[in-house]
């Protein structure tokens, strides 16, 4: 059972560096809600949720009011657990499935993830592959997604993909999963940091990295050729607008942009904008859209399936209520066969995604065409079970857990406002 949950407010100063800039966010601290859940058995299962500093103590306060659900509970059934947390009426009410009480939902069923596949002595790519496709099917909330899939059809699509299962694992273990970079492309880079970090990730093994763009349109023109010269022809290059832009502005944009063979516009208006991103999509072509990290749920994900609005569909380990919301999202993608490429980044995303990711891969898609997953490298050192990049590829997690454990001196060091490195900036 559920003995206690613990709540703590991590900051990191990356405004100082400009380190995640980007049009919308231009100064952003990278942060977490970061939780622990404590079993009486001495067990204990890590999650969070990532935010970009002020307004991070009202998802932890949140995190707070829904662990009145679970204290006390058995943590087991994660398709229970998931359903406790969002479909209590009250609570449900503030969003329904949305804002801050679904992030706070999704820290800790996260942490729930973790505290499952540690007592399984699993990662949990692995530990999600080894379920059997009724379980996977039981753990999904499939309110609202029975005009586009029912869990008879999941079921199906599951079962389609068990033949070769163990081969893939064994290939992920070997190989890993591949990535694309951000780092090189923070807004607030200089030219000469741009071309040399993507110098860089091209050396280290990368097919694909990725430019903010949005502020100004010369400024991204000048940019975003110096970048071509650097890698060549043959480096996919997306651009992410971080819903900068209205629907005209943003075929606008990338008219303008369109000389240097962008892969992808991610994020080009607001994300709530389902029928937006379908025009842009068709405007744009052959340039691909991409969106989804900041969808609420997973029946925005339907609906941007449905109209056809995506290329590539983005979904966020935190974002939505945690693993059971995106396994409805997979097969979501898996039913419209839209390839997904997480958002990752921030504090410990890149940690999350490559599970969901992996676990796509062995039993769900079964297939890595234009899959890559997103990767920044920068916090990464805070971690107990890191994220490792090998020749541009994500090394698969082997150690039992979600890799959401931190650091006990960095959430020490950094919780705020009163450990060190705040209490200094006062």
């Amino acid at each position: 059972m559920i003995s206690a949950v613990e709540v703590v407010d991590v900051r990191f100063p990356t405004s100082a560096s400009l380190d995640g800039s980007d049009a919308m966010n231009p100064d952003p601290d990278y942060s977490a809600a970061y939780v622990v859940l404590r079993d009486d058995d001495g067990s204990e299962g890590h999650g969070f949720t990532f935010t970009i500093g002020r307004g991070n103590d009202v998802c932890c306060a949140a995190i707070e009011a829904l662990s009145a659900l679970v204290i006390g509970t058995d943590a087991a059934d994660l398709g229970e657990f998931h359903r406790r947390l969002t479909h209590d009426s009250q609570i449900r009410w503030l969003g329904p499935e949305k804002g801050v009480v679904h992030l706070a939902a999704a820290a800790l069923v996260n942490a729930a993830w973790d505290l499952a596949a540690r007592r399984a002595g699993l990662p949990v790519w692995k530990f999600l592959s080894a379920m059997s496709p009724e379980r996977i099917v039981d753990c999904v909330d499939w309110r609202y997604l029975s005009d586009a899939l029912t869990p008879g059809e999941a079921l199906e699509l599951l079962r389609a993909a068990e033949p070769g299962k163990a081969e893939r694992i064994a290939e992920l273990e070997r190989d890993g999963y591949p990535a694309y970079t951000t780092s090189p492309g923070w807004l607030g880079y200089s030219d000469e940091k741009v071309v040399r970090l993507a110098k860089r990730a091209v050396a280290e093994g990368y097919g694909q990295i990725k430019l903010k763009v949005g502020a100004d349109l010369a400024d991204d023109r000048r940019r975003f050729a110096a970048a071509r010269a650097a890698v060549g022809p043959d480096v996919r290059i997306a651009v992410d607008a971080n819903q900068r832009w209205d629907v005209d502005r943003a075929v606008e944009w990338m008219s303008a942009l369109a000389e240097f063979d962008p892969w992808w516009i991610e994020e080009p208006t607001s994300p709530d904008d389902i029928l937006g991103h379908a025009a842009i999509r068709r405007r744009i072509a052959p340039i691909k859209v991409a969106t989804g990290e900041h969808c609420h749920n997973r029946v925005m994900f339907k609906q941007l399936l449905q109209a056809e609005a995506v290329d590539f569909l983005q979904l966020d380990a935190a974002r939505v209520a945690g693993v059971n919301e995106n396994l409805a999202i997979l097969l979501l993608a898996k039913r419209f066969d839209v390839p997904v490429c997480p958002h990752a980044g921030g504090v410990g995303l890149c940690e999350l995604v490559g599970h969901l990711s992996m676990f796509d891969y062995t039993s769900v898609s079964a297939s890595l065409e234009d899959r890559v997953i997103e990767y920044v490298d920068h916090l990464h050192e805070h971690f107990t079970e890191p994220t490792v990049i090998e020749n541009g590829r994500y090394r698969a997690p082997r150690a039992p857990g979600f890799s959401a454990e931190m650091r006990r001196e960095s959430l020490r060091h950094y919780t705020y406002p009163n450990g060190p490195e705040w209490s200094r900036k006062r």
